[in-house]
């Protein structure tokens, strides 16, 4: 049996001829992200290489999402470095958000339009082709008799997968999902899995955090423990994390 290919760390010369190395899809350090007054990010370090899957752990609070959401380009970092695809975040992180595609804890959906509207409405925002839409309903299955059904109609799976379509069909340079396999059942988290292997062959990035950790830790190449708003990376395995979180993040805005 082959041995299984994971992606050099960003920074790595190996192999690459004396040519520089690739800079890192995702680089903080020391970031510091407020929410209100409240540290959310306390000195982060992070740099992800193309092609990786890192998960995040941590406990409730710990700082997860906002990582995620500061990724995306949805909150402000205060202090310290942070680029993302080659953008500054603290000077510009407007400039990235159609280049990353954020699965948050809300739907990020216009429950008055079906659930083609929806997909098609988020392809077109980042200037995909009405065909990358058709497929991503279909590889999440809410094609057929589901396309035309409003989404304040659908049930909390459904809801799922139709936000996962709208993902897919923006075809992200970087992928970021915050609980992927939540709301989903059995044939909706192995299709979550396919996705993100699919997605890093074809040249993406991932970035996630999951509390199906037998699942997550079987894609990931890089574990990063986050705590307090400090990240540490590790290799996958098992980590140990505090059970005491810090106060609770605020709400997701997808």
């Amino acid at each position: 049996m082959e041995p299984s290919h994971h992606p050099e760390p960003a920074g790595s010369s190996s192999g690459t001829g004396g040519r520089p190395p690739e800079p890192p899809v995702v680089h903080l350090r020391r970031a510091v992200a407020l929410l209100g007054d409240f540290p959310a990010l306390a000195g982060a370090d992070l740099d992800v290489g193309r092609g990786e899957i890192v998960l995040l752990r941590g406990a409730n609070g710990a700082g997860k999402t906002t990582v995620l959401r500061t990724l995306a380009g949805l909150v402000r970092v205060s202090e310290g470095e942070a680029t993302v695809l080659g953008v500054d975040l603290v000077t510009d992180r407007n400039a990235v958000r159609h280049r990353v595609g954020l699965l948050g804890h809300g739907t990020g959906l216009y429950e008055e339009l079906t659930v083609a509207d929806n997909v098609r409405f988020w392809a077109r925002a980042c200037r995909a082709r009405p065909e990358d839409a058709d497929a991503a309903m279909a590889r999440l299955g809410v094609d057929g008799r589901l396309r035309n059904v409003a989404v304040g109609r659908l049930s909390t799976g459904q809801r799922r997968r139709t936000s996962l379509a709208c993902l897919v069909a923006r075809r992200p340079e970087l992928w970021l999902l915050d609980e992927p396999h939540a709301g989903l059942d059995q044939e909706g988290r192995d299709v979550v899995d396919s996705l993100v292997r699919d997605a890093t062959a074809a040249g993406a990035t991932v970035v996630m955090s999951s509390h199906e950790l037998d699942r997550a830790l079987s894609l990931a190449d890089v574990v990063v423990t986050v705590a307090g708003g400090t990240t540490r990376r590790e290799q996958p395995g098992p980590v140990v994390v505090p059970m005491i979180g810090d106060p609770q993040e605020a709400p997701d805005v997808a």
